[in-house]
């Protein structure tokens, strides 16, 4: 996905009724109630302007409409993408969508063998795998997933058994410090876990986090900036600027008195 800082003044951002009215089309209208029901404006601000960047990133990045983008989320409440093109069977669009999240040879390894479900298997174990690392170094989807490469071994995993023959190459060199556990929990999931030492490795290969954290300063978006790829997805409910205008601000402060 490459490494993107976009920041977005909430505080400061003082909405008209066409720029409310225009957020409001286009977040999913299960967001929109949700947003609806914070008690101040300035919680109902941060929470739109988080979703809406959420379908920035996705339409810029992932290359889906903005009116195709689907999002959902966990027991927990966090968002994740539901991807509508699985559901529709076309696993190669899928591929071409996340083609930049691979490398060539994973690809390769991907597709090794001709059955699209057996590709998607594949599919999922690499992003497991690449999964389990940036959460072990802790940088999020900051990295650049093609600077890491997994060389996926055995290729065939047995239900429940674990697995530490996979190796990682990083810029193209192998590292030696990593071991990565995978168990195949059964014909649909795959569980990888990332064994090392972040602070160890960090020293080692000091040129590894500086090229994704000492980015330039984050790009500091205007509304415009934020909706520029936007794609309405609900009609206009003049309503819904009523209901922010009645909102307060944040909560009044209390006095304090003393006897």
């Amino acid at each position: 996905m490459g490494s993107v800082r976009w920041a977005f003044p909430c505080a400061a951002w003082a909405p008209r009724r066409d720029e409310w009215l225009l957020a409001a089309r286009l977040v999913q209208p299960e967001e929109k109630d949700r947003v609806r029901q914070f008690a101040f404006a300035r919680d109902a601000k941060a929470a739109m302007a988080g979703r809406l960047l959420i379908r920035k990133l996705i339409a810029e990045k992932l290359c889906i409409p903005w009116n195709e983008i689907h999002l959902q989320r966990t027991s927990k409440g966090k968002p994740f993408l539901v991807n509508d093109i699985l559901g529709s069977g076309s696993i190669p669009d899928f591929f071409r969508i996340m083609k930049r999240q691979f490398t060539e040879a994973e690809w390769r390894a991907i597709k090794s063998i001709n059955n699209e479900w057996i590709q998607l298997d594949m599919f999922y174990r690499h992003w497991a795998l690449k999964e389990s690392f940036i959460k072990a170094i802790g940088i999020g989807i900051g990295f650049n997933l093609q600077r890491i490469e997994f060389n996926a071994s055995p290729l065939q995993l047995e239900v429940g058994d674990v697995y530490k023959e996979t190796k990682m190459l990083l810029d193209g060199d192998k590292e030696e410090g990593w071991t990565f556990e995978e168990t195949r929990l059964d014909d649909l999931h795959h569980v990888a876990v990332a064994l090392g030492k972040p602070e160890v490795f960090v020293q080692k290969d000091s040129n590894v986090l500086p090229k994704d954290l000492t980015q330039p300063q984050f790009q500091v978006l205007t509304f415009d900036d934020l909706v520029a790829a936007g794609v309405p997805i609900a009609p206009e409910d003049p309503t819904y600027w009523d209901n922010f205008c009645s909102k307060q601000e944040c909560p009044a402060r209390q006095s304090t008195h003393s006897r």
